[in-house]
């Protein structure tokens, strides 16, 4: 008999009560809640000092350092929808003359890229198609002249006509609104081109340690 009495006693106290599950719930609930909280309202302390720009939210950055030639380092900002925006990464060799650069001459190669704009529902079919090494620009400096290319094979949508009458705009905001062009590579193109192009630490990396070793 006292063994049965027994039995009840710890069977009694490993059953959990109504009460106890009502309170674990909202335990669990309450969590829930908090780290709701946390995601959409983050300790101001975790917050970065300067929101993150339309670049930095909208597009992967790749570099191409020195492409084809010494110091003619490149950015290839990727957005989500395939296209590419190109322009010159801020250890390009250019602006590293006095006085930086000073014009930007799209009339290179066969044609005159300055005015090439693709607009319409048959964008795709009527832009351009050109190779990585085609060149895009000539940007120019009080001592000389750099060729800017597309780094990616793909179909050329736009050129960035502000840049002749507003060259200055590539030494004050070359990432931003001194891009030089808008590319959309096919998929597979896309994936040859990037195993070659490094990322924002590699590029960052490979740029210190050249300085520092010169």
């Amino acid at each position: 008999m006292n063994d049965h009495n027994v039995y009840q006693t710890n069977n009694s106290e490993t059953e959990e009560t109504p009460e106890q599950a009502q309170q674990e719930r909202e335990k669990e609930m309450q969590d829930d809640e908090e780290e709701l909280h946390k995601l959409l309202l983050p300790n101001v302390h975790d917050l970065p000092l300067t929101p993150p720009s339309a670049i930095d939210f909208n597009f992967v950055a790749y570099f191409a350092p020195d492409f084809l030639k010494p110091g003619h380092d490149q950015y290839v900002y990727r957005h989500a929808n395939g296209l590419c925006v190109i322009g010159l990464a801020p250890t390009h060799v250019a602006f590293k003359d006095e006085g930086g650069i000073t014009a930007v001459d799209f009339n290179v190669g066969k044609s005159d890229r300055s005015g090439f704009k693709v607009t319409g529902k048959r964008k795709k079919q009527n832009a351009q198609h050109f190779e990585s090494n085609t060149a895009v620009c000539k940007v120019c400096t009080n001592n000389d002249s750099y060729i800017v290319r597309c780094c990616v094979k793909g179909s050329l949508l736009e050129v960035n006509n502000r840049l002749i009458k507003q060259p200055g705009l590539l030494n004050s905001s070359a990432d931003r609104e001194g891009y030089i062009a808008i590319i959309m590579p096919k998929p597979a193109d896309w994936l040859k081109i990037k195993s070659s192009l490094l990322g924002l630490e590699d590029y960052k990396r490979k740029r210190e340690e050249c300085f520092g070793s010169s």
